[in-house]
């Protein structure tokens, strides 16, 4: 048993117990700095390895028939346990953060989706022309420039239906936070 390293098999035969806490002292190290490269965090590579001496342990009377070394045949089930994890993980949806204590109760997305309701709503108060250039300049991220020449305007024609299509929206928003207090 000396030997495990890249004997045969045929050194595993005895108490298995003490044959898997000698393949761990031999190939724990080894196996670790494998599984890291491929894992998120050092708990994952650490669930990684445990796994497959544990499936070592169940198959010791195969590997101990077998008179193959057992470091490959540790590496494969290794390998193939990182591949089943990665499955896992892209058929999983993605995990979210547990939110702070002082943030319980909030949620920022609904927030954010509000929000965006709100600005649409008052951009459709607005007349088409100022609709026009304010979206050109904010969401779609023209200059003055560009969105005056795309449109065929001057360009303080254009700053100015920005300057009141601005101004219309912060009113039309005012309001329905006065309604809303």
């Amino acid at each position: 048993m000396a030997a495990i390293t890249d004997t045969p098999a045929d050194g595993l035969d005895g108490d298995p117990d003490a044959v898997i806490r000698k393949l761990y002292s031999h190939y724990a190290k080894a196996l670790h700095g494998y599984v890291e490269q491929f894992c998120p965090d050092r708990a994952s590579a650490d669930d990684i390895v445990q796994e497959t001496f544990i499936r070592a342990w169940r198959h010791l009377p195969q590997l101990s028939a077998d008179d193959r070394p057992v470091g490959p045949w540790l590496f494969r089930v290794a390998r193939n346990l990182l591949i089943d994890a990665n499955r896992a993980a892209r058929a999983r949806p993605i995990a979210v953060p547990d939110q702070a204590a002082g943030e319980v109760g909030t949620d920022s997305g609904l927030d954010e989706v509000l929000d965006r309701q709100l600005v649409s709503a008052a951009i459709q108060h607005l007349s088409p022309a100022h609709q026009t250039v304010l979206v050109e300049t904010f969401y779609r991220g023209g200059t003055m420039t560009t969105v005056a020449r795309e449109l065929g305007i001057p360009h303080g024609t254009a700053r100015s239906r920005l300057h009141y299509a601005l101004d219309a929206m912060r009113q039309q928003l005012q309001e329905h936070d006065a309604i809303a207090s």
